[in-house]
């Protein structure tokens, strides 16, 4: 079997780490931006260099600073270290040794694993006699690198690869991952994403702050439920609306946000019960219904409501009211700081991800529409009446429905929907959106 390896990048603020990261994975997937501090939680992707494939994390700087966030960012980084093979360990070359370069190298001292130091923004081979000054870290030979353009990187992979091929770097086996649900939490900023994530990997992968916008990159991680079902799940930036998203970084966060809508199985709609349902809420869960996504909605700090016997009949009316478009979407009420229900999600996912794929035999499904048709006859239009032929499944996820009749044009939109009313009333679709193709028999 395969191994699996991650590579951590590791360093102070500013120093280019997710320039890196994002030139090791081919993709703009970590934000780059002048100010420090910007890559708050560590990232996780995919990459492959000479036939092998590994993951990378990009880790938030590590710094002496006083800044709300360098306790938690640093927390962060020391456990991607614990996670990876393999550890980059990124300075400035024009800038020398700093004081937070010594705090990143005595972290990397109590690991275990090798480190190799990339000296970077060395742009061209006039530079390289900078790298001299770091070889008083203690941790070996530096590479000079330049992120920007590419420069030694290509020399920086080939021995970490070649050492992973050679068994001295670590590694895990391989898991098929084909068949794990990936799931994406969105919501409004500050309504508890992060901390419902959190609670479910029971570990703090992203960092939580009453803070808005505290989590601007969208992460990814593992989970195992209690039966033994593993998960890929993401946390996403929190999305505000169009206008109100005015710094540069912010906006790179909301358009990962959406590439992890589109790219996940399950969305978790997550809303804040103690601010109530906004106008944004009806927003993000609209992105993914576009998408044709599975869709659950999760009503978070149910602890901070005052209740009684009604409470959550009340607002269960209220989201049905505000969320039309969502009526088939289940609701769960939940509390991430009092872990309130979330032991329930993952058996709600599975639900909702089986019903988004799920196949209705042809000969069933027709005889559902015929009944339809019996109970409430097709409409006419212009003295002409619509003729149903017949009906089967084309798609899962979601589950898409041909009906073909003598034309199209005689399908008026309450028929249709009445008819996916009872195709629902018939088949258990909670949680997916089911789309009807109406075709002209030829």
């Amino acid at each position: 079997m395969s191994k699996k390896y991650t590579i951590a990048i590791v360093g102070r603020p500013n120093v280019g780490k997710s320039t890196l990261f994002n030139r090791i994975v081919g993709t703009r997937k970590a934000i780059v931006n002048d100010i420090s501090g910007v890559t708050r939680d560590r990232l996780y992707e995919k990459a492959e260099w000479n036939g092998s494939e590994f993951s990378v994390i990009d880790t938030g700087g590590i710094s002496a600073s006083n800044d709300v966030f360098i306790k938690e960012i640093k927390e962060q980084a020391e456990l991607a270290i614990k996670e990876a093979d393999a550890i980059i360990f990124v300075v400035d070359g024009h800038n020398g040794i700093t004081k937070d370069d010594q705090l990143v190298a005595k972290v990397l001292y109590r690991s275990k694993q090798p480190i190799y130091l990339a000296v970077n923004h060395l742009d061209n081979i006039e530079q390289h006699d900078l790298i001299y000054d770091f070889y008083s870290l203690g941790l070996g030979d530096p590479y000079p690198i330049s992120a920007v353009h590419g420069n030694g990187v290509a020399d920086l992979l080939d021995d970490i690869v070649d050492a992973f091929k050679n068994g001295t770097n670590g590694g895990v086996s391989d898991q098929d991952q084909e068949d794990q649900i990936k799931i994406a939490i969105i919501g409004r900023p500050n309504v508890g994403k992060s901390s419902i994530f959190n609670s479910l990997i029971k570990r703090n992968r992203s960092i939580v702050s009453d803070i808005q916008g505290t989590t601007r990159d969208t992460v990814d991680s593992q989970f195992e439920d209690n039966k033994g079902n593993i998960f890929t799940i993401s946390d996403t930036a929190g999305i505000r609306k169009s206008g109100k998203v005015i710094e540069s970084t912010e906006k790179y966060a909301v358009l990962r946000a959406q590439m992890a809508i589109e790219s996940a199985d399950v969305i978790l709609v997550v809303i804040d019960a103690s601010t109530g349902i906004q106008d944004q809420d009806k927003h993000i869960a609209g992105l993914a219904t576009e998408e044709g996504r599975a869709v659950a909605i999760v009503v978070n700090k149910w602890d901070a409501i005052e209740k009684d016997n009604y409470s959550m009949k009340q607002f269960t009316e209220q989201i049905r009211e505000e969320f039309k478009f969502l009526d088939y979407a289940p609701i769960m009420f939940v509390s991430a700081k009092t872990n309130q229900r979330l032991d329930q999600i993952p058996e709600m996912v599975i639900k909702v991800d089986n019903n988004h794929k799920m196949r209705i035999q042809s000969s069933i499904l027709n005889q559902t529409i015929l009944d339809a048709i019996a109970l409430h006859p097709t409409p006419t239009k212009n003295g002409k009446r619509l003729r149903v032929y017949y009906a089967t499944e084309v798609a899962v996820a979601p589950p898409t429905f041909a009906i073909f009749v003598n034309d199209p044009e005689l399908m008026h939109f309450s028929y249709e929907r009445y008819l996916e009313n009872q195709i629902r009333e018939n088949f258990d679709f909670a949680g997916t959106p089911i789309r009807l193709r109406i075709r002209a028999r030829k």
